[in-house]
């Protein structure tokens, strides 16, 4: 992990500090990722088929989970099963009570202006599997769209080696309601969901996490003319722990190599303004990568690992806000009062005791998050994510005569005088 004194850097040097790895914006990714999306939308089924030959090693098919789920029912432990169930009614219950409240305002008399919050009607999931299938993401994206009302959604997710689709991806798919899983992955899939391909109609939004080719997929298209929209920026993933001297370095350690084992283009950096902490913390992430069974991977999300040392918590924060992190871990002793300095994190675990693992699989938030410094601006996986809202105004006949002229004036300064006739229109109310 490369050590960095911050206070010792300038402009340039704070910025390559917290420079994200270089493959996540790979030019020849990008051409490729492009290539399939093109070749999805202009051939259809057939460009899909043709790329996920090439590079699931299978066609699409489209899988019923009941079977399937019976299947990991028949054997899962039963710890498993109810760990499984424990995580499925927390994110619902989050969820549920998460639910937006409409807002009617009568901004004057006999002039009410609502908002009023609707459903996306067609939603699509893309759920990372293949070699580790991550069931715990459909939890988080497909439970929160339920409570959100989502009448339709479609989910896709890569085959296993044997073009087959995972017991406990198809269980974790009955519990949320979902009967149908499309096994296909990459940016094949994606742009399927984008524009549809065959049997599977386009979908007004897709959400969901993957790795680069995934996340340059979805950026894409949304960025085309008829395509969708999506939940965020969500690529690989990335945790910044904030400890101080007293904190235990053997958990520091084991919350960073928990994301270095995702991906190899993953990140973790340490701030602290403890120099001995980090030290400690360092020899025990080297210790303990050694024997963990995805060793290979979370070395190389070391070579892009970060230790940060600063003048005390308050520029922790600071690099914190700069940094926008995926996961934020603040092991520290008073965590709440820190909470009011944070602006730009996808999701905050408070205090030595808030494993991010926990959020991972069943605090009841969804795990789903924006990364690669777009919690600047964007939230994670919410139900919010799955409903958009209108505003709907309702006029008495008197207070239209009341707003009409002042809104006819405000029209003939801007030199629309068609407005300017509709709201004229208005004093003529019976």
């Amino acid at each position: 992990m490369r050590l960095y004194q911050w206070n010792a850097l300038d402009e340039r040097g704070r910025s390559n500090a917290l420079a994200r790895p270089e493959q996540r914006s790979d030019a020849r990714l990008q051409e490729a990722v492009a290539a399939t999306v093109a070749a999805v939308r202009e051939r259809g089924w057939d460009g899909l088929c043709s790329a996920a030959q090439r590079i699931d090693g299978a066609e699409p098919r489209l899988v019923e989970v009941a079977p399937v789920a019976a299947e990991a029912r028949r054997t899962l432990a039963p710890e498993q099963l109810a760990a499984i169930e424990l995580a499925a009614r927390n994110i619902e219950a989050f969820h549920q009570a998460s639910r937006p409240q409409d807002v009617a305002v009568e901004t004057a008399p006999g002039l009410l202006v609502r908002k009023v919050w609707r459903p996306i009607d067609r939603i699509g999931l893309y759920v990372p599997g293949g070699a580790t299938p991550l069931f715990s993401t459909l939890l988080m994206l497909a439970i929160p769209a339920r409570a959100a009302g989502v009448r339709e959604i479609v989910t896709v997710t890569p085959p296993r080696g044997d073009g087959s689709l995972s017991p406990v991806i198809a269980l974790a798919a009955e519990l949320c309601g979902i009967e149908s899983i499309w096994t296909v992955g990459g940016a094949q899939a994606v742009a399927a969901l984008a524009f549809g391909a065959g049997p599977i109609s386009r979908v007004d939004k897709i959400c969901g996490p993957g790795n680069a080719w995934v996340a340059e997929a979805k950026r894409l298209v949304s960025s085309m003319a008829g395509g969708p929209a999506i939940d965020m920026p969500a690529g690989a993933s990335e945790i910044m722990v904030i400890a101080v001297d007293h904190a235990v370095p053997a958990r520091v350690a084991a919350d960073l190599l928990s994301q270095a084992e995702h991906d190899s283009a993953a990140q973790v950096l340490l701030v602290t303004p403890s120099k001995r902490l980090a030290e400690r913390a360092t020899a025990e992430v080297e210790a303990r990568v050694k024997t963990l069974p995805r060793a290979d991977i979370a070395r190389a999300s070391l070579e892009q690992s970060r230790v940060i040392l600063t003048e005390d918590l308050g520029q922790a924060i600071e690099v914190a806000n700069l940094y926008a992190p995926e996961h934020l871990s603040l092991a520290v002793a008073d965590a709440d009062a820190l909470i009011p300095q944070v602006r730009n994190a996808g999701a905050v675990f408070a205090g030595a005791a808030a494993a991010e693992t926990f959020g991972d699989y069943l605090a009841g938030s969804s795990h789903v998050l924006p990364t690669d410094g777009a919690a600047r601006a964007w939230s994670g996986v919410g139900v919010h994510t799955f409903l958009k809202a209108m505003s709907v105004q309702s006029v008495t006949a008197e207070a239209a005569r009341q707003i009409a002229r002042p809104a006819a004036l405000l029209a003939r300064m801007e030199a629309l005088e068609a407005h300017a006739l509709a709201a004229d229109a208005r004093l003529e109310c019976a």
